[in-house]
């Protein structure tokens, strides 16, 4: 069986995210994190490896289109503070598309001087890769030389909710199945017990009992309506362990459900995800090409349109100042716009009135325009210096 026959040996979905990401808080945090980095736009520059570039805007790999590529790996990262990028070739040389990798157990080993990444899986087997061919992102790095740490610092945090969970859980039980006490007057069996409640609760508290009014003999002392209130942390305390797992993960509860604005979408993205996308830039880079091909202008880069977000007067005044400066082309402010691209809207213009950016040394110099006339000459429509009769 070949190395990468074992590498894509596909992880069971809740291996992914387990332990304490099983809450609520921790889970939708990351799942926020990774749907908007999953829009992250893979550009390749330079000439080393054309093919790929455009393989890597669709699909990095055959199982995986490059918004689940994104999203499994940025998901990773945050459940595990650790993720790997191994690449997929031909040849063993040939890079022909990149897999998120997700071993149950990594070690940095040592062959012939030269250090390798060895991990295993949870079925127990185990291949290795050189560790300069291996992408590897991190954070919360501390200890280890190569690995973020775990997050373990969590653990009180997602306890204390797990248990407020499940007390209100235990309490619905509660409230749901026991609602009244009654206290015998005398002694009875078992059985007599058992008949005397199911006559009592058919008597009583049947939906056939429509008057509201619960009546018993003597046999009883006592019936106590029971008030069921289960222990809820109060809604300060619960919204400051949200905000504390939001502010470990670096997000807020508008980014969650989609109630942001420009400008808090911009902080989010400035805060947290240009980190991720200036890291996976690198990395990706980095194990890509050598380092003649990179200074060559070879490069990987994962860039986001932060103008989707921005409300349509910002939209209209940037696209309006960068278009006629050559900055943007008009296929560049139909994308902000979200617009169907034109054939020829790849090209940029600057104004004066509208030349192409390639065609200026055909259109008039500034010089031959504003030039005074000399003597007895004076300046035609077309800016041409004529003698005057």
């Amino acid at each position: 069986m070949g190395i990468f026959e074992t590498i894509f040996k596909k992880p069971k979905a809740e291996e992914l995210v387990a332990g304490y990401f099983k809450t609520l808080a921790a889970r939708a945090a990351i799942h926020a994190i990774a749907s908007q980095a999953s829009k992250l736009k893979p550009e390749m520059t330079g000439n080393a490896y054309k093919e790929l570039g455009e393989r890597l805007k669709f699909q990095p790999n055959p199982w995986q289109d490059t918004t689940k590529f994104l999203y499994r790996l940025v998901t990773i990262l945050m459940v595990r503070n650790t993720a790997f990028i191994v690449p997929i070739t031909d040849d063993g040389i040939k890079i022909t598309g990149y897999f998120p990798l997700l071993p149950t157990q990594t070690e940095i080993i040592e062959y012939k001087g030269e250090p390798y990444l060895r991990y295993t899986f949870s079925n127990g087997r185990k291949a290795a890769i050189e560790f300069s061919k291996v992408g590897v992102l991190t954070q919360m790095q501390y200890k280890d030389d190569f690995f973020g740490a775990d997050n373990s610092v969590l653990d009180p945090l997602m306890q204390l909710m797990n248990v407020q969970n499940q007390g209100i859980i235990e309490g619905v039980k509660q409230s749901a199945t026991i609602r009244f006490m009654a206290k015998l007057a005398n002694t009875f069996k078992s059985a007599d017990i058992a008949a005397e409640r199911l006559r009592f609760t058919q008597d009583n508290l049947s939906y056939e009992n429509n008057s509201g009014v619960l009546m018993f003999d003597n046999k009883y002392s006592e019936v106590k309506q029971i008030d069921s209130k289960p222990f809820i942390i109060d809604d300060k305390q619960m919204a400051l362990i949200k905000t504390s797992v939001f502010n470990y993960f670096g997000v807020n509860e508008k980014i969650l459900q989609n109630d942001f604005t420009e400008d808090s979408w911009n902080a989010f993205y400035e805060g947290k995800l240009e980190t991720i996308a200036i890291q996976l830039s690198l990395v990706m880079s980095n194990m890509t090409f050598t380092q003649r091909e990179i200074a060559h202008g070879n490069q990987i880069m994962f860039t986001a349109n932060r103008l989707q977000y921005a409300t349509n007067e910002t939209k209209l005044a940037i696209v309006t100042q960068l278009f006629d400066r050559g900055f943007l082309t008009h296929n560049m402010g139909a994308e902000i716009f979200n617009m169907t691209p034109r054939a020829d809207g790849d090209k940029f213009y600057i104004r004066r009135e509208y030349a192409e950016v390639d065609k200026l040394h055909e259109a008039p110099k500034v010089e031959d325009i504003t030039e005074e006339p000399k003597g007895d000459e004076q300046i035609d429509n077309k800016g041409q210096a004529v003698s005057q009769v």
